[in-house]
């Protein structure tokens, strides 16, 4: 099997090299990710301007590019630079969580949409703010539970959370807001958002943020399709486009 591994926190961080360590067992494994942290760049890609593109020397003597950009176009050149083709695109391991409405403008997140864009199979790892330990120490049993129960017959992107200690695993929906967001003047004109993790805690295990805080890895089926397809069949049925 032929593996791809990007993140969005950076080429040479913690989480990335222990991910492609692991991925190693599993195959043949290339290392394409950001040259500095691209945090919060969600699916966006760089047109129209030069990058940066350089051969690194990686550990395990994995073959490595680090790419002066953004997930997605860590993806895109794998695919349209190097013309490679891979079987999995693996994400992470990212250094904070990416639940809910957060999903959206995760640059981890970003690179597995990427890779269903060219129709592999793709999983992003996220864990939260502190030792890689758990997250580590339970990739072979998320792994394990996508592979052997074929879970990609029902999706091909899942997203991966893994809190700092696991009580178990749910399959979980993306929930909702994540993150209690504000901006603050820092002098002048200049102005910071600040988001702050709101850990509100219920019972109910089948939404990702919720499972997380309760101590449960939330493995999560994604999609990139965007349409609404209740709505468009309701809308083909009953809409009159005559008026």
């Amino acid at each position: 099997m032929k593996i791809l591994v990007t993140n969005d926190d950076g080429i040479f961080t913690d989480g990335i090299i222990g991910l492609a360590k692991w991925a190693k067992k599993l195959g043949d494994v290339t290392v394409i990710a950001p040259k500095v942290e691209q945090s919060g760049k969600s699916h966006s890609i760089t047109l129209g301007k030069p990058y940066e593109i350089l051969k690194v020397d990686y550990p395990e003597n994995i073959e490595a590019y680090s790419v002066d950009s953004t997930p997605a176009d860590c993806v895109r050149f794998a695919y349209l630079g190097l013309k490679k083709k891979f079987d999995l695109v693996l994400s992470g391991i990212n250094q904070g969580m990416n639940l809910g409405n957060d999903i959206a403008y995760s640059g981890t997140n970003g690179a597995v949409f990427e890779a269903m864009y060219h129709n592999t199979k793709a999983i992003a790892y996220s864990t939260d703010f502190g030792p890689f330990d758990a997250a580590f120490e339970n990739l072979d049993r998320v792994y394990d539970i996508i592979d052997k129960n074929d879970l990609f017959r029902y999706a091909n992107i899942f997203n991966v959370n893994i809190p700092l200690e696991v009580k178990g695993v749910k399959i979980t929906k993306q929930g909702g807001r994540t993150y209690s967001d504000h901006y603050e003047n820092v002098g002048g004109n200049m102005y910071r958002a600040v988001g702050d993790w709101a850990r509100i805690k219920t019972d109910d295990n089948t939404f990702d943020n919720q499972a997380v805080v309760n101590g449960y890895i939330s493995i999560t089926p994604l999609t990139v399709k965007r349409h609404v397809v209740d709505a468009y069949d309701k809308i083909i049925k009953e809409v009159d486009l005559n008026l």
